[in-house]
């Protein structure tokens, strides 16, 4: 939910690399000149966007971490994506939203008008080809998820979420989740005791190494790998 009175909010701390001015995303909602961008700060577990809510705005994360869900009839939560420094969210192909978007923590996001990327895209080759990528990167991110939650074992799925955050987050071979162990467990279709089980077991392996609930170093990243195959 838009929200004007958190634009001069401080951003205290951030997970992922600070969005750099010139990177391909950044130039997706601020490179042109029918783009007017605004940039937003949320607190902790503040929603952004809701299931059901307009799509009239395609978002950015500067700095922070989102996540975008869906409640089931039955309550529980799936998480689709976790969305950081210098990802795009909430292009939609609908007139509304189809998911929830919220800060995991203080988040600051870039925004766009949805007519306005519309407009420039079809001006603009360029503007087009990069809306093009980003919707063919969503859609192999949702295909991967897919069979994550649907072949894969919970050790498997462990295995590929830290992969991906060691790609994603890892600074000096170790990295800070900002998502809790209830977040992943949902992202993954697991349950949390099945996800702190598995962490604690690949930590008494060898296989990664603890700091604290959140801080991890991977230290035998092919088996990982292997398991990830």
């Amino acid at each position: 939910m838009l929200n004007q009175s958190h634009a001069s909010a401080p951003v205290r701390q951030y997970w992922g690399q600070p969005l750099p001015g010139d990177a391909a995303n950044s130039a997706l909602l601020s490179g042109h000149p029918e783009l007017i961008a605004t940039e937003f700060t949320y607190g902790r577990d503040e929603c952004i966007f809701g299931e059901g809510e307009p799509s009239e705005y395609v978002y950015q994360v500067v700095r922070g971490a989102v996540r975008s869900y869906r409640l089931l009839s039955d309550g529980r939560r799936q998480i689709g994506a976790f969305h950081l420094a210098g990802d795009i969210f909430g292009l939609e192909s609908d007139a509304n939203h189809r998911l929830t978007a919220e800060a995991i923590v203080e988040t600051t996001v870039r925004m766009v008008k949805r007519r306005s990327l519309e407009s420039a895209a079809k001006s603009d080759v360029v503007v087009a080809c990069k809306l093009w990528a980003m919707t063919a990167g969503e859609l192999r991110h949702a295909e991967d998820h897919m069979l994550l939650l649907g072949r894969k074992t919970a050790a498997q799925r462990v295995a590929t979420f830290l992969l991906e955050m060691d790609k994603r987050l890892a600074v000096t071979g170790q990295f800070a989740l900002p998502m809790s162990r209830c977040d992943i467990a949902d992202y993954l279709g697991l349950t949390l005791e099945t996800v702190s089980r598995t962490v604690s077991q690949f930590n008494d392996e060898g296989v990664l190494a603890l700091a604290g609930a959140r801080h991890i170093r991977l230290r035998d990243r092919a088996r990982l790998a292997a398991m990830d195959a």
